[in-house]
């Protein structure tokens, strides 16, 4: 008689957790250690205390809050367009091959371009600020869109799409019934991949620009003040921390929304 091996038991919710506020906080201190012995000089690394007590003040400047909202609206117009428009792309070119392989020369030309070398080609032509922002992060945003709707649909149980054909529903109907709901957690993927891409590409458009509103506005105009590391590193923590927060929104969505999914894949 054999015995089946146990397999590692998977870290709890509150384990992950616990992991990731050790990481933070071992980051935090060694952020003060080297501000506060001197090793680097605090002109380019203030102690990490200084850091988080300014972020946590920022909270009441109406001007920051402003900045943070700027790119917060920015970021969320540039991600809806990416998936409003990625998702039925995707759809469409892997439903019918034949167009899939017609457009994928254009595809795999465009998709290596960084979007922010598109910013001055953008800027020039529809000018600085809140077009050229969310173009880019349009642009920057599609492709996991795009791509992750492409497998998913590539995933899909072609016996489930014969069976839905066998009692005569058109090949819409097959999308809609199918394959749609087959792919939707890779979508998902997608569009938390998406989000955080738009999230560096609004932060990043704002820091080159350089003026205007924006968190990426308020980074780059302290990096011209005296003494405004602090500030820099502030903004950067805000960015940081929101990036998390949406990250962490997005996770909790899939995971209720797609509860077969992740169970299916930890059984496996």
């Amino acid at each position: 008689m054999t015995t089946k091996p146990a397999g590692r038991k998977g870290l709890t919710r509150s384990g992950r957790w616990a992991r990731g506020v050790a990481g933070l906080a071992v980051l935090a201190a060694a952020g003060e250690i080297l501000g506060r012995a001197g090793i680097v000089d605090r002109d380019y690394l203030p102690p990490a205390s200084a850091v988080i007590v300014r972020a946590a003040g920022l909270l009441g400047d109406t001007a920051f809050l402003a900045d943070l909202w700027s790119t917060i609206r920015a970021w969320a117009i540039g991600l809806a367009i990416a998936v409003g428009g990625g998702v039925p792309l995707g759809l469409l070119l892997g439903s019918v091959p034949v167009l899939g392989t017609a457009v994928r020369a254009i595809v795999e030309f465009l998709r290596p371009i960084p979007s922010v070398a598109l910013i001055p080609l953008v800027s020039l032509i529809l000018g600085t600020g809140a077009r050229t922002e969310v173009t880019l992060i349009v642009y920057a945003a599609a492709w996991p869109v795009l791509f992750n709707t492409i497998y998913g649909l590539q995933d899909v149980d072609p016996v489930a799409k014969e069976t839905v054909r066998a009692y005569g529903f058109s090949g819409l109907a097959v999308v809609r019934l199918v394959s749609l709901p087959s792919a939707a957690p890779f979508i998902a993927t997608g569009v938390r991949l998406a989000a955080a891409i738009a999230l560096i590409l609004a932060v990043g458009t704002e820091i080159l620009s350089g003026f205007g509103d924006g968190l990426g506005v308020f980074i780059a105009q302290a990096q011209q003040t005296v003494d405004g590391t602090t500030d820099v590193l502030a903004g950067t923590l805000w960015a940081g921390a929101l990036g998390l927060v949406i990250n962490l929104l997005l996770v909790r969505g899939e995971r209720r929304l797609f509860r077969w999914h992740f169970a299916r894949s930890e059984a496996s």
